[in-house]
Formats: C-alpha cells, sequence, structure tokens
C-alpha cells in the first residue's frame, strides 16, 4: 500500500495512491483520520482498515471517487521527530579518505545519529534556499522509515515490527555551514536545518517483502535490495543500493530508543548511501584528477531521485528574493 498526504483547498489530507490515482481513505472508511498523524497513532488497527480499503479499490470491489486537484506533501507533513543515521559504509569510508582520515572502527560498532529540524520537512516541489545555501548546496540521496508504535528500550529483533513504512529522503545539505558549525564540534545545525525532502508516499512493508534479502553478517533486522538513484538536470550522478546499508533500520531504532520513548510519526533516515552526494563526488573527483570541476546545486535544478519500489521524489532548487547572509555577519 503506498499512504499520500496532499492538499486541496488549504486541507490536508490522508490518502492512498492506487491504480495510477488518489482516493482520499476517511472517505472510504470514517473511522480513518484524515490525516497521517493521527492515522499513526492508531497503529496496527488503523493500517489494517487502510490495507482493506486498498485492496476493495485495487480488485475492483470498491468503487470511489480519485481526487484530480491536489498539491502532494510529504507522506508524513509534521513528523513527531526526524532523525538521520549514518548506515552506509562506503559513504563514510569515501568521505574520510578524500579529506585524508583514515576510517574510524567506532562506525562499525554501534549506529548513530542526529536530530534534524522535523518542522522543514517538505515534500516534491519547489526547495526555497537562502543565499548561503548556495555555499557549496548539496543533495544527499537516503531511505527514510517512520515509526507507528509508541516504544521504549526497543530491541533490534523486535523493531522492524515498529516501522510504518519507506519513503524517499533528500537530505539537503549547506555546506559551507555544516562545515563551519562542526569545526565547534556541534551539528549538524544550520547545513541542514532549512529543508529534508520526503516523498513521494509511504510505502508499507508488505510491498518490499520480493525485495527483502539477508541483513549483513552479525547483524539483526530486514534488509531490501533497491536500486537507488539520483539524477541532477537529467544527468544521473548517483546509484547504490539500500542493501548496502551496514546498521539495518532495526538495530538503528533500536539505538533511537535506548532510554527514551520513540513515537509514532517519528522519522529516521538511512543515512547517505555510496556516491549520493556532491560532497563525496567532489572528494573522489579531485582525489583522481587535480583539474577535476567540482560541482553543486544551483537555482533552477531540477533534482530526481529513484528507489526500487518506492517511487520517485523530484525537488527544484530556488533561490530566495534575498540577499542577507549569516556568513557575512561572523566576527
Amino acid at each position: 500500500m503506498k499512504l499520500v498526504s496532499y492538499k486541496t483547498e488549504d486541507q490536508e489530507h490522508l490518502g492512498i495512491f492506487a491504480n495510477g490515482h488518489i482516493y482520499n481513505l476517511h472517505s472510504c472508511d470514517k473511522l480513518i483520520p484524515d490525516n497521517m498523524n493521527a492515522f499513526l497513532w492508531g497503529g496496527d488497527e488503523l493500517m489494517d482498515r487502510a490495507k482493506k480499503v486498498n485492496d476493495e479499490i485495487l480488485t475492483g470491489k470498491r468503487e470511489a471517487k480519485e481526487e484530480l486537484f491536489f498539491e502532494l506533501l510529504a507522506p508524513v507533513p509534521h513528523p513527531t521527530s526526524c532523525r538521520d543515521a549514518y548506515a552506509f559504509r562506503q559513504h563514510v569510508e569515501t568521505s574520510r579518505r578524500n579529506r585524508g582520515v583514515p576510517m574510524i572502527p567506532e562506525f562499525d560498532q554501534y549506529p548513530v545519529f542526529y536530530f534534524t529540524n522535523h518542522n522543514a520537512v517538505q515534500g516534491p516541489g519547489e526547495v526555497e534556499c537562502m543565499p548561503d545555501h548556495f555555499e557549496k548546496l548539496d543533495f544527499e540521496l537516503e531511505v527514510a522509515v517512520v515509526l507507528n508504535k509508541k516504544g521504549r528500550n526497543i530491541k533490534a529483533a523486535e523493531a522492524d515490527d515498529y516501522i510504518a513504512g519507506f519513503m524517499i529522503m533528500n537530505d539537503m545539505s549547506a555546506r559551507t555551514l555544516q562545515m563551519e558549525e562542526m569545526l565547534l564540534n556541534l551539528g549538524p545545525a544550520k547545513g541542514k536545518d532549512f529543508s529534508t525532502v520526503l516523498g513521494p508516499w509511504l510505502v508499507t512493508p508488505d510491498e518490499l517483502e520480493q525485495f527483502k534479502v539477508p541483513s549483513p553478517a552479525g547483524h539483526t533486522g530486514n534488509a531490501y535490495k533497491l536500486d537507488m538513484i539520483c539524477q541532477v538536470n537529467g544527468k544521473r550522478v548517483s546509484a547504490g543500493n539500500m542493501a548496502d546499508m551496514d546498521w539495518t533500520f532495526s538495530e538503528i531504532i533500536e539505538r533511537c530508543a535506548y532510554g527514551c520513548d520513540i513515537l509514532p510519526g517519528d522519522v529516521i533516515g538511512s543515512g547517505t548511501v555510496g556516491t549520493g552526494c556532491f560532497l563525496e563526488l567532489n572528494g573522489t573527483g579531485l582525489l583522481n584528477d587535480a583539474n577535476y570541476q567540482p560541482q553543486w546545486l544551483q537555482p533552477g535544478d531540477l533534482v530526481e531521485m529513484e528507489v526500487t519500489g518506492l517511487g520517485a521524489l523530484s525537488s527544484v532548487i530556488k533561490k530566495a528574493d534575498t540577499d542577507w547572509s549569516l556568513l557575512k555577519l561572523k566576527k
């Protein structure tokens, strides 16, 4: 099942994407709330009701009116929180090699994550950026999960049961801001807090069963073989696979839930897949060729991400109509 959040006449709604159309779930079953957050708090009971509606529409057993005029939002437009992990060893190792520093053994000992701005989540469409963001503006190709159960001190062997679904995540990054603040060993913060793009829909785990593969040796939790690609202005720049996650989402959830509550509506990103950002690609290019020309996102650029089974997520980079700069305010 593919769940969507969308807007009509300034009202947000919850729907399913089926047979190439969007259908409002509340119109089909009055016990299903008309927004994603309330739906996720309903756990498996509401999920089962939604799947019944979805199956009936797909098989023709239910007639439903499709939405014709709508704005597609992030599947989870108002996350309870938004964490981003660091699960792909290739990305970490390559980025450190490009900076001339060795790989750290701690990566293989435990998964890590940081909190990003859950109020800056958005769906497909324009990503408005300030002047400082364009100082090395970057995309990051990721997959994210959202939870639909409350829990605490969850073990990895149980954690997959807390996942409501999967979606594409573009962790937009302003690298100059990020690198400056991380010199103070705090962050990333301002380099990340302006936009996190999610979409186009939330895909329930049952739809990914055909792509399931064994988890890495010594690890616990589900793993999936999903091709991940990114194109910028029609040119492919990144290609990886979700099966290359060295830490599973179950193990990441286990760490997230240690000593604190995880909640329905919490979004957790995988971290960047290998080759999944210009920071990594530029570093590799310069390491191999001193004349390599680094590339960063520019106003008007079209960023298109596609993940097997999860659809395609498109963003257009837009420059805000201002010249205000934090970088120029440095003492």
